[in-house]
């Protein structure tokens, strides 16, 4: 996929951050665009954007986690266009705690959201992304999927499975000769809501953690995010790591291994402080 003028793409989590800028930039493109979420004020908001860039967007409500929805979606966004291109699960949410205090309810909503989500979207839209001839398939993880954070286990293991699944999915491709690249994403810091819309499992206010997260680690803008993944799309890159913190984090797990967890869990203890002093 050189250029994605003209063509299909599909983008959930469309709300808002990453996904309403990827959007608005599709459509700069001259790309037709499908968007969900499940915010709907948030969603209205991104088609407005759009529509004053003279697209006339499918935008739908959608639940991620519901498999079925999600199938009905896939043919319902051919039905409407006849065909789809490209498709990025972007959809995606975060619940602080630890492991003893996580309750299984808070580890199945994230993993739900951000793991089955994904693969609910990947199923049901690969077919069509086949049969386009000139498909391609972004599945977002995060930095979170490179490496290990306390307090964000639940998190960390579906963004790692998102990975897992994403890389051997393109190898599947590549074997099978299907006319489908796969593209799996490691943002780094981006400011969007995803801590901000974030909850503790222990109930805790999270106001201090979300003023640590913006200011010491979301420095890159969702719009920087979409030009990255979408020249990676046009690339055909198998990863996209954005952000100079994502790159920084990569090269140094690569070089110290699990050694990286004494390093980094020291510097964790510092930036979860608020977390633990706001534990009722």
């Amino acid at each position: 996929m050189r250029s994605l003028e003209g063509k299909v793409a599909v983008v959930t989590g469309a709300g808002s951050g990453i996904g309403r800028a990827l959007a608005v930039e599709l459509t700069r493109r001259g790309t037709r665009v499908g968007i969900s979420d499940v915010d709907e004020v948030g969603l209205a908001a991104t088609a407005e954007l759009c529509r004053e860039r003279g697209a006339v967007p499918h935008s739908q409500r959608l639940d991620v986690r519901d498999r079925e929805a999600m199938s009905v979606y896939a043919d319902t966004i051919v039905a409407h266009f006849g065909g789809v291109n490209l498709v990025i699960n972007n959809a995606g949410i975060t619940i602080f705690g630890t492991v003893r205090e996580t309750p299984f309810a808070d580890l199945d909503k994230v993993m739900d959201v951000d793991f089955w989500g994904v693969v609910n979207g990947t199923k049901a839209f690969l077919p069509h992304l086949i049969a386009s001839g000139d498909g391609h398939l972004v599945n977002i993880s995060s930095i979170f999927g490179l490496f290990g954070v306390p307090n964000q286990s639940s998190y960390n293991a579906a963004k790692f499975a998102v990975r897992g699944f994403t890389e051997a999915l393109r190898q599947e491709m590549l074997i099978s000769k299907q006319p489908v690249g796969v593209t799996c994403v490691h943002p780094g810091g981006i400011k969007t809501n995803i801590v901000n819309n974030a909850t503790a499992s222990n109930g805790a206010a999270l106001d201090g953690i979300q003023q640590v997260f913006d200011r010491y680690l979301t420095h890159t803008t969702p719009e920087s995010a979409a030009g990255a993944i979408l020249r990676g799309v046009t690339g055909n890159h198998g990863r996209i790591l954005i952000g100079l913190d994502a790159h920084a984090i990569d090269l140094v797990v690569r070089i110290l291994g699990p050694n990286y967890q004494r390093l980094f869990s020291r510097a964790a203890q510092f930036l979860l402080r608020p977390l633990t002093d706001a534990t009722p």
